[in-house]
């Protein structure tokens, strides 16, 4: 039987050009799920886990609102992490043939999907 969040992760890496990787992780940097080839998913987790908190002071010194992602354009892709509710983020890797587009319709219902199952493994 496969794991839902996996699936999730894997169609995103599949739906989305340019997804190359991708980390669940709990806001205090443990790893939940992950489909990663390359990167190590504990210390992406943790680094991720950072990131965040970082980002989160951010936008409370800039007035900005909620965060969504911090992400991070690098010289053959990116890192983009994305808050999935207020437990977990998600960390994605991409190459430089990133679809900007396609990830910006994907990402919403992709966090929704993972926050509802993190919902639902806490109200169990």
């Amino acid at each position: 039987m496969s794991d839902p969040v996996i699936d999730l992760l894997t169609a995103l890496r599949e739906n989305v050009m340019g997804v190359t990787e991708s980390t669940l992780a709990t806001v205090d940097g443990l790893v939940v799920a992950c489909d990663v080839t390359k990167t190590h998913p504990e210390s992406m987790a943790a680094v991720a886990a950072a990131t965040l908190s970082l980002g989160h002071r951010l936008a409370d010194q800039g007035d900005t609102g909620q965060l969504r992602e911090i992400s991070a354009r690098c010289s053959t892709g990116h890192v983009i992490v994305t808050a999935v509710g207020d437990r977990a983020l998600l960390a994605v890797v991409t190459d430089e043939g990133l679809d900007q587009a396609a990830f910006r319709r994907e990402i919403p219902a992709v966090t929704a999907e993972l926050r509802r199952h993190l919902d639902k493994d806490v109200s169990s």
